[in-house]
This record gives structure tokens, C-alpha cells and sequence, in this order.
């Protein structure tokens, strides 16, 4: 399995063609307490980079955007009662959907860990 992130705080786990897809710890640190989250429906399509979903916390509601093209095949039912997962394991159980990639080429547009933690480093 290889893990990217995106330069907006989404990371995605892809194996065998599926995206499993989230916030960064760095996002949900930045976000304070998450209240609720808006997750997309199974079968929706995506382009990737398009907003797909809406983390609302505390301080304010933010866009989450898809790393990748694909069509949503899973969401975390776990989130319905218990948003508050995105802060405890952002990068673990608190994931927010599934996706079937349409063009894994795009992944090599994303960044691996290193590169990531230098980009949050530099903000």
C-alpha cells in the first residue's frame, strides 16, 4: 500500500486501484474539534482536485478535496455518530471515503511523507 498527500491536507492509501481518502493530522489540528462531517454518496463521480466532502468543526467548515479522479465506491459509517474519530486517528479510523481510482497516473502528482512533512514544515 503507498500513502500521498496532497498540498490541501488530503491523503489517500491506494491499493489494488482503490483510494482510501482523509485529512491530514496537520488539517484536524488546524481545524480544532470536528463536529460533523458531509460525506459524499457511493456511485458519485469526481475529477480530481473537485471538493467532495465538508469537515465542519469549531472554527469553521472546510472543503476536502479528491486527490485523484475516480467514483466513490465506501464512506466511514463510523463518522455518523462519531466525527470526532477525525481528530483522534485523522490518519487511521478516522477516514473519510473510498475510491476507485480512474487514472492512477495521477497519484504521481502527490506527495509521498517526506515530501509532505517538509511542506508543512515550511508553512
Amino acid at each position: 500500500m503507498s500513502r500521498y498527500f496532497t498540498p490541501d491536507h488530503e491523503w489517500i492509501d491506494v491499493e489494488a486501484g482503490i483510494g482510501t481518502v482523509g485529512i491530514t493530522d496537520y488539517a484536524q489540528g488546524q481545524l480544532g474539534d470536528i463536529t460533523f462531517v458531509e460525506l459524499p454518496a457511493v456511485g458519485h463521480t469526481v475529477s480530481k482536485g473537485g471538493a467532495i466532502s465538508v469537515v465542519d468543526s469549531v472554527k469553521a467548515a472546510s472543503d476536502v478535496y479528491c486527490p485523484v479522479s475516480g467514483t466513490v465506491e465506501a464512506v466511514n459509517p463510523a463518522l455518523e455518530a462519531e466525527p470526532e474519530l477525525v481528530n483522534t486517528d485523522a490518519e487511521g479510523g478516522g477516514w473519510l471515503f473510498r475510491v476507485a481510482l480512474s487514472d492512477a497516473g495521477e497519484l504521481a502528482g502527490l506527495m509521498d511523507r517526506p515530501a509532505y512533512d517538509a511542506f508543512v514544515g515550511s508553512l
